[in-house]
């Protein structure tokens, strides 16, 4: 049994997209708290970010007592990712950005903001229904797969090798024994990486060994002497045809990429992440559930969970709230389901106030990975109180 998970490094075009969108956020929370950042007088931001060939367009609603300057963080996004000439595909300097952000909708206002939500609190920011998900496979309680390819993702933008451009994309496949489905080796890693012809010398084919060295030094705790390599199966990817001189970036086109990486059993829902402020559940829910999750493996109540959160618009606690330990669960699921309401503040001003997400570096930091980091979602801190509950 195989199973693969893929991931894509931070100069893919949509993660570019992202990156600018949670900057953008980022900036505003920066100057909100120079004027008493609270709860009361949060902004409420939806931004979407369109990356095309030497153009980047930022739309989207804001509704923020300060002003940012658009222009600038998304040149500065780009320049710091290494997109700094037509040589790689897309230069930030020259690049054309259109500033297409509106006030937000009065009618949706009302419902988040805690001054006009009838109940004084902070209501969902929309509808929906999100997923976190936990496993016992790793430290980090993320499936391997999805752990091995983010370091692989990681390995080649910090490997300080110029041929290897910012743009580029990778998966891992494991094989897992089918009697206990526990992971026991990779057997499969493809990385795709655009090519900066600028710095290469010599023999082109070396490229590829040069490739491998990144990929096997980052994962050799897992790889043997049968682990499958390939590189750029097309043969070329020229880094002039790359980023969004090849592909167009969407904010949140790369969902499944930073949930889970594609695992099996680990859902995939609600919307994008990095480009709301955490009124939206979009946002906070994601990590209101995986953290639930986490600590419910945490705790010994099961070696896998999948937690479901919805909401609905303008309500802050949640609507439903769904467990699934695929039958590897201590207790019934459902008993953990009336556990988390006791246990867990899921609304979005507990939420905000416990994962800090008015913090501006936070955002900062989410586009490139959304769990293995030390942030508060991650933290195992509810898994002794769990225990104490079902005893």
């Amino acid at each position: 049994m195989q199973i693969s998970s893929e991931s894509v490094k931070v100069g893919h075009p949509d993660l570019v997209a992202d990156i600018i969108a949670a900057n953008v956020i980022a900036a505003i929370l920066d100057e909100e708290k120079k004027l008493k950042l609270t709860l009361a007088n949060m902004p409420h931001c939806g931004i979407e970010v369109f990356l095309g060939k030497g153009i980047c367009m930022v739309g989207g609603e804001v509704r923020s007592r300060v002003y940012v300057d658009i222009d600038k963080i998304a040149r500065d996004s780009v320049i710091e990712l290494g997109y700094n000439h037509a040589a790689v595909g897309l230069n930030g300097h020259l690049m054309g950005v259109l500033n297409a952000i509106i006030p937000q909708s009065p009618d949706i206002n009302q419902g988040t903001s805690c001054l006009l939500n009838k109940d004084r609190e902070i209501g969902a920011g929309d509808q929906g229904i999100m997923y976190g998900f936990a496993c016992d496979e790793t430290p980090e309680m993320l499936p391997l797969p999805y752990v091995l390819v983010n370091k692989l993702m990681r390995a080649f933008e910090y490997c300080q090798d110029p041929i290897f451009a910012p743009d580029g994309k990778g998966q891992v496949s494991v094989d897992y024994d089918v009697k206990t489905g526990k992971p026991c080796r990779v057997a499969k890693v493809l990385m795709s990486n655009s090519i900066d012809y600028r710095f290469v010398k010599g023999d082109r084919l070396k490229i590829r060994d040069r490739a491998k060295k990144i990929a096997f030094d980052v994962l050799k705790d897992c790889v043997d002497k049968k682990t499958e390599f390939l590189f750029n199966p097309t043969g070329e990817w020229n880094a002039i045809n790359s980023c969004s001189a090849a592909d167009s970036g969407v904010t949140g086109r790369k969902l499944v990429v930073q949930f889970y990486g594609g695992y099996p059993g680990a859902q995939l829902g609600g919307g994008a992440v990095v480009n709301k402020t955490p009124e939206k559940v979009d946002c906070s829910a994601a990590f209101g559930a995986r953290h639930v999750a986490k600590n419910i493996v945490a705790a010994g109540l099961a070696t896998k969970c999948s937690v479901q959160l919805a909401y609905a618009i303008g309500i802050a606690e949640p609507f439903s709230i769904y467990v699934n330990t695929f039958g590897t669960g201590k207790i019934p699921d459902d008993r953990l389901e009336k556990i988390i309401r006791d246990l867990f503040d899921l609304t979005p001003e507990g939420m905000i106030e416990k994962f800090n997400l008015l913090d501006g570096n936070i955002y900062r930091r989410i586009p490139r990975t959304f769990f293995m980091d030390d942030y508060r979602w991650e933290k195992t801190d509810m898994a002794k109180t769990l225990q104490k509950a079902v005893k």
